[in-house]
């Protein structure tokens, strides 16, 4: 066992909500334990600047013509990180060794090795005196990866954890389902110097479509258990149209971003069902996905962990089991882990593998030519 780490990790993700937090304390390897999680969510004037941001970056060469603008809001989002991390030291009396910050993501271009997170490290550590790990997917794309998902090592993790505490079986799969879905396969319990079974794929729209619809066309930012798109009614023509342009437009080789998909093929549908129709879409999508990483390795898991904000869409959720006759897809909740910090706690636990330069991204999770170590360490006060 090494040196056990006490560190802060903070997580905005492609919702653009607000900031998850969480404390954890690991050696980066197979030691960890939850010590707090917390949410920060943003006002409204900041959710509006980030989506217009957005809105306005479309290709690479968007950075530079708004540089500035970028600049300042990088700022703006790093000061409210730093709140969050003075109320929360100040609050809990937690004493951490860094601070995990992931960002918040406003371009991804994997072909261009570009990925572009609002947040200044340096200016983190001088203003919270503790050291940060961030720009965390760089190293991954200039090694030839995707530079996403990052999290299936922490999910090698906390499999063992799970199959130890509650007597399950691998393989398992892990489906995150953020603004984009992800799915991790466990094919084994193995050590960790042997990561050759750990296999994961971005496989499409998780959220994002559900909740650009819902913002486009109500004042609700999503559809909170799905209870729009199950009182309306799913325009079968339509969403077979939108599956097969869709799918065969996609790549599990390659890492996704929410602006890789619109909601214009559900233009004139009510509101109701838009909603229906796009997470009928989103499920059958997402089911595809699974049903491809098992496949393709051979497996198949009994159980599907599901974590992120789209686990609490039951509509969703209902939508996928249906595709699954002998596989249990819950939420990770009922293996006593929180599954709206699923991600925040993974980058505390990727910034320690980062400062022991452990690798953090493998050929199986992110396609890189080699395994990959991860973020930059900054120690600015």
């Amino acid at each position: 066992m090494g040196k056990i780490y006490t560190v802060l990790g903070l997580m905005s993700g492609t919702s653009m909500d607000g900031v998850d937090a969480s404390i954890i304390k690991s050696d980066g390897n197979t030691e960890y334990s939850s010590e707090l999680d917390k949410y920060f969510e943003y006002d409204k004037d900041l959710i509006k600047k980030l989506s217009n941001i957005r809105f306005k970056i479309t290709i690479a060469d968007d950075l530079k013509r708004i540089s500035e603008e970028i600049k300042e809001l990088e700022r703006e989002i790093t000061l409210f990180h730093v709140k969050v991390v003075n109320e929360i030291l100040n609050k809990s009396g937690v004493d951490i060794d860094l601070i995990g910050f992931h960002g918040h993501t406003i371009f991804h271009d994997s072909n261009r090795k570009i990925s572009i997170q609002l947040g200044d490290g340096k200016l983190m550590s001088q203003l919270t005196k503790k050291k940060v790990v961030y720009n965390f997917r760089q190293n991954d794309l200039q090694n030839g990866g995707q530079g996403a998902p990052l999290t299936p090592i922490f999910h090698n993790m906390i499999s063992n954890k799970i199959v130890e505490k509650f007597k399950l079986k691998f393989p398992i799969n892990f489906l995150n389902i953020g603004g984009i879905a992800n799915i991790t396969l466990i094919l084994k319990n193995e050590n960790l110097s042997e990561l050759n079974k750990i296999f994961a794929h971005d496989i499409g729209p998780g959220n994002c479509l559900i909740d650009e619809w819902m913002r486009k066309n109500s004042k609700e930012n999503f559809d909170s258990n799905g209870q729009y798109a199950k009182s309306g009614k799913t325009d079968n023509l339509i969403l077979n149209q939108a599956f097969e342009n869709l799918s065969a437009n996609l790549n599990y080789g390659k890492s996704l971003d929410i602006k890789d998909f619109d909601i214009f093929f559900a233009k004139g549908l009510s509101l109701e069902d838009g909603a229906s129709t796009i997470t009928d879409l989103s499920a059958k999508i997402i089911a595809d996905g699974i049903d491809y990483i098992n496949s393709k390795n051979n497996s198949a898991p009994l159980r599907c962990l599901v974590c992120g904000g789209g686990r609490k869409n039951k509509y969703l959720l209902d939508k996928l089991k249906n595709y699954f006759n002998k596989m249990y897809i819950e939420p990770i909740d009922n293996y006593d882990i929180d599954g709206d910090f699923i991600e925040s706690q993974a980058f505390a636990y990727l910034a320690i593998r980062s400062i022991e330069n452990m690798p953090i991204s493998f050929p199986s999770t992110t396609r890189c030519n080699q395994i990959s170590t991860g973020g930059v360490l900054i120690e600015n006060f």
